[in-house]
């Protein structure tokens, strides 16, 4: 009976999810930018509210102050020592100033501080508030201000200047003098300059940044205080040079242009205020976006001009336009969660059966495989033992290699060990026969020194085979303490005769405590003996034969033990080579190429390295890395 299949549930194609996933996109990037304009708009018109209330408040304050003075100068119009100074001519004022300094000066001190003096109508000061100061304005001539020159020709004027005498800041009120003797003819001006400390102090302390700019769009009053004498839009040179004589005393001005066009804050407008004015600008430091709003002050022909920043109402319509984006983003995603478990429960049927007949596939599956493992596991065990075996052997070849070489090494020094064994073996042969001929003579005292030196030569004898057989021993690799010095001394022994015969120098520089390093002495002294037997044969025709050993510890606590000799040294293409089995630079049938690299395998056994290259001045040298005593072991060397 054939399977009956459940319908598999159709997926929508590919091109149908990339439109249903752009017009999902679409409908939260249309929501989150209504959100946006929407938060932004509202915002806007609350920070704008706001900062119109700010503006009342500073305008009513800024009027209070400035305007407080603005009666002073009719006061000082009706003083009888004033109108007798004017009205004198210039000859006869000396004497009536006097008066009208009084007056003027206790007229200050009543007020509280602001400077009042009275111009005659050529503009020069006939009398002074200040003048008990070294600093005073008598005397000065201002008939080059505008405003000083209008109200002598009869016109009251009021405005911020700075005086020339001691370049301080203030609102100036100027009133014409009329005398009502001569039918009110204008015969002098009284002004009065209002200081403008107390408002700075109390600008300088506002939160939110603010100017006041006068008729001519030039800065009076501002935090942060750097924009004080900046313009609002690019004046010409020589407008600022006008500005600067006739209101300013010669102080620079325009020296920074805020771009800000005055006329359309007047309902509030964005600016974008420059962050390069001052390193740290104060409030505005990291500022860009503001609303200015401005505001005519009552009385003057200054504006007033507020910041709000715009960064509150960013960031807030950032967070609704996030908000009512992630509104719609859910419920897309509960659209979608809905119709995908519609979707789910149709092909959950469907998909426990497709799962079954998986089930069951992969069980077969499983049960072929785990046949081919098996088999396969079976072979790698049979390929490991052949491996192991191979290894034992190559380990055996390797130790009767190592043993053939020192053997070798015996037959080359047979003849010298033999000379060396003649001449003490002759003696005693000689002594002994000396001594039983002196004891049948009774004289026991000669016998017995020479069997005394017999034992001497004896000993001798025994300390040069005794070298020999521990050279000769075969025997398996135990590390233990080694004293290199000692090691290389036995090496060295083997070669003495050779060494003689070509009159080579030996430098051993060992300090009193050589190094004790953790190795087989019997293997360090078979490495020792092959980079010997191969220095010899390097230096046969050199002029000058000399061998050099010295050991240290190197940073890793390994020893460092470094043969060097004056022989012909390695060529490039020799170093690359060199420990290649079968490689060698001796003449053909001098060498079989095994003896470095055996000699490195042997070090590498117990953890050391064979290392080669030039030696400093010509020749070869070779390094003996070997470990170092680890903590556990015991301290003494092998002898």
């Amino acid at each position: 009976m054939p399977e009956t299949r459940q319908p598999t549930p159709v997926a929508l194609p590919k091109p149908h999810h990339m439109l249903v996933l752009a017009a999902m996109l679409a409908l939260i990037v249309v929501t989150a930018l209504l959100a946006y304009r929407v938060s932004e708009q509202q915002g806007f018109n609350q920070m704008r509210g706001e900062a119109s209330h700010q503006l009342d408040i500073l305008a009513a304050a800024i009027d209070s102050e400035v305007t407080r003075h603005a009666a002073i100068p009719s006061t000082v119009e009706l003083n009888p020592d004033v109108l007798a100074l004017l009205r004198a001519p210039a000859g006869q004022q000396e004497g009536l100033r006097t008066a009208a300094n009084h007056f003027l000066q206790k007229l200050n001190d009543h007020l509280g501080g602001p400077a009042i003096f009275v111009l005659d109508t050529s503009g020069r000061v006939v009398a002074s508030s200040d003048w008990i100061f070294s600093d005073n304005l008598l005397g000065a001539d201002l008939s080059y201000v505008p405003m000083f020159r209008a109200a002598i020709d009869g016109t009251p004027g009021r405005r911020y200047a700075v005086d020339d005498v001691r370049k301080e800041p203030g609102y100036f009120f100027a009133l014409p003098i009329r005398d009502e003797a001569q039918d009110w003819k204008v015969i002098g001006v009284a002004v009065v300059k209002s200081s403008l400390h107390e408002l700075e102090r109390r600008w300088l302390g506002q939160e939110a940044p603010a100017l006041i700019v006068d008729a001519s769009g030039v800065v009076l009053l501002a935090s942060p205080p750097e924009w004080r004498y900046a313009t609002l839009q690019p004046k010409s040179r020589e407008e600022l040079a006008r500005i600067s004589r006739e209101q300013f005393a010669g102080q620079p001005v325009g020296v920074t242009s805020l771009d800000i066009a005055i006329d359309a804050a007047q309902e509030g407008t964005v600016v974008r205020l420059s962050r390069q004015l001052k390193p740290d600008p104060g409030p505005l430091q990291g500022a860009k976006s503001y609303l200015a709003l401005s505001r005519h002050l009552p009385g003057t022909a200054w504006r007033i001009v507020v910041f709000s920043d715009l960064r509150p109402v960013t960031v807030q319509a950032s967070t609704h336009a996030a908000l009512a984006a992630a509104a719609v983003g859910c419920l897309l995603l509960w659209l979608l969660f809905l119709s995908q478990r519609r979707r789910l429960a149709r092909g959950r049927e469907a998909t426990r059966v497709m799962l079954e007949q998986a089930n069951q596939e992969l069980e077969r599956n499983v049960a072929a495989r785990t046949a081919d493992l098996s088999e396969a596991v079976a072979g790698l065990q049979r390929e490991v033992a052949e491996r192991q075996r191979a290894e034992q052997t190559l380990r055996a070849a390797q130790d009767e290699l190592v043993q053939a070489a020192k053997l070798a090494v015996l037959g080359q020094m047979a003849t010298g060990i033999t000379h060396e064994l003649s001449q003490p073996l002759g003696a005693i042969r000689t002594l002994a026969a000396n001594a039983v001929e002196f004891m049948h003579r009774g004289d026991l005292a000669t016998a017995e020194k020479n069997l005394g030196i017999v034992g001497q030569l004896a000993e001798q004898a025994g300390g040069i085979i005794t070298p020999l057989k521990t050279f000769a021993r075969k025997s398996p690799a135990v590390s233990a303490p080694v004293d290199v010095a000692q090691a290389v001394d036995a090496a060295l022994f083997l070669f003495e005769a050779r060494l003689k015969k070509q009159n080579a120098t030996v430098e051993r520089k060992f300090g009193p405590n050589s190094p004790i390093a953790w190795c087989d002495q019997n293997r360090l002294q078979q490495v020792l003996v092959n980079l010997i037997g191969n220095a010899i044969d390097a230096m046969a025709d050199s002029p000058e034969r000399r061998l050099s050993f010295t050991a240290e510890a190197t940073a890793s606590g390994q020893v460092a033990l470094a043969v060097c000799d004056s022989g012909v040294g390695f060529s490039e293409q020799a170093l690359e080579h060199l420990f290649e089995p079968f490689f060698t630079t001796k003449q053909p049938g001098e060498g079989l190429g095994l003896g470095l690299t055996i000699s490195r395998d042997i070090l590498r056994d117990f953890g050391g390295d064979l290392l080669a290259g030039p030696a400093p001045g010509g020749g070869a040298r070779f390094v003996i890395l070997l470990p170092a005593v680890p903590p556990a072991a015991p301290e003494k060397a092998t002898p």
